[in-house]
């Protein structure tokens, strides 16, 4: 049977580590002076890219971290440094290029898909839902179910922020650029410093 009580508790909890609202500043900052049609692309990149990292671990999460011997700290850490990076570039001004349609793709990648949307903690919280799943078809079906509404939540929350650009203008949307780089780099050092404690609470 279709295990609603998962259902439930995975989309509330990936909903919450995701935050489709707080993803639309950054969203803008980072593409918020482009097209519309751009935006739209970027959003539904993004969008797919965090749903195929999301299945991915799912499918084969525990599989694969245990094959690297990697662990959550480790992705909690370059998964700060890579957000870090990208902050530096959003509040110094110097992220722009000379080839739109290759920026729109890696934005769409990096940093939006991942690790902005299918960051550590989304990909932790996944990896447990399918441990508490057991094994069981409609648990497994329930987590699926989440995940794909989840991940509409996000695709509708990113296209409809374009509506937020009539009202704040070039000027606004280059503050909020600032403000994303700001918000970008407070994730990345609160990301860093959980990597650490991880890797403190673990002896390692």
């Amino acid at each position: 049977m279709f295990n609603l009580r998962l259902f439930i508790e995975a989309s509330i909890t990936l909903l919450v580590i995701m935050d489709p609202p707080g993803t639309v500043p950054v969203f803008l900052g980072l593409v918020g002076r482009k097209s519309r049609e751009a935006r739209k692309r970027a959003a539904r990149q993004g969008v797919l890219v965090s749903f195929l990292v999301i299945t991915l671990f799912a499918v084969a999460g525990n599989s694969i971290l245990a094959y690297m011997h990697i662990g959550i700290p480790a992705l909690q850490g370059a998964g700060g440094l890579l957000l870090l990076l990208i902050a530096l570039d959003l509040l110094t001004g110097k992220g722009a290029t000379n080839h739109p349609e290759v920026e729109d793709v890696n934005i769409a990648l990096v940093p939006l898909g991942t690790p902005l949307l299918a960051g550590p903690g989304a990909i932790a919280a996944t990896i447990v839902f399918v441990r508490q799943a057991g094994g069981d078809w409609g648990s497994y079906f329930a987590l699926a179910a989440a995940i794909v509404a989840v991940h509409l939540v996000l695709l509708g929350t990113l296209r409809s922020a374009g509506l937020l650009i009539k009202v704040f203008k070039e000027s606004g949307i280059l503050l909020m650029a600032k403000i994303a780089g700001l918000l970008l780099a407070a994730i990345a050092v609160q990301l860093v410093a959980s990597s650490v404690a991880g890797f403190i609470a673990s002896g390692v």
